[in-house]
């Protein structure tokens, strides 16, 4: 039965560890910066539709004021307080459903620590590659594949079991949101 040498063994966990590393390093930069652009999109559409409210507000002063000056039937008026009331509970509704930033914001930073919860493991993968000893290089290998597997098992099982599965939104219509 032939063994790989040690020296293959050593380079191909290094292989793995670097390059799979070198990977979680640029999805870690692609999450940050996904984060980063959701954020400031967010903001800009807040202002907008803040800005959209205050418009609003305003141009219904000024049809208050008409609708004095030019007296209107109670119908008229009615329907105007109406559509003032509508595009109230719209503009509302829209800003307070831009509250999905801080869902996504919570999966964006559980991805984050998970990335970071692989490249520990795959560094695992590097340090114990150099633990193995050429004199009883079988029975080394042996033993080095068994304690990276448990090393890498106890790893993610604290990975998956430190992360929750599920983003908490209480009640996206008053705003409550339970973070992390």
């Amino acid at each position: 039965m032939k063994t790989l040498p040690i020296t293959e063994v050593r380079s191909l966990l290094s292989a793995v560890s670097d390059h799979g590393r070198q990977h979680l390093v640029e999805v870690e930069a692609d999450l940050s910066q996904t984060a980063y652009l959701l954020s400031k999109a967010i903001e800009k559409l807040n202002a907008s539709f803040m800005a959209v409210h205050a418009a609003v507000i305003n141009q219904q002063k000024s049809l208050d004021a008409l609708m004095q000056q030019h007296h209107f039937t109670v119908i008229e008026t009615g329907q105007i307080d109406m559509f003032n009331k509508i595009i109230g509970e719209e503009v509302n509704v829209a800003v307070t459903g831009l509250q999905f930033q801080d869902i996504t914001s919570q999966l964006l930073v559980r991805a984050i620590k998970r990335v970071n919860g692989l490249k520990d493991l795959l560094q695992e993968l590097n340090t114990h590659s150099d633990e193995i000893d050429t004199v009883n290089e079988h029975h080394e290998i042996a033993k080095l594949l068994d304690e990276m597997s448990q090393s890498l098992h106890t790893g993610s099982h604290a990975l998956s079991g430190g992360l929750r599965r599920s983003v908490d939104q209480q009640n996206m219509a008053s705003g409550e949101i339970e973070l992390f």
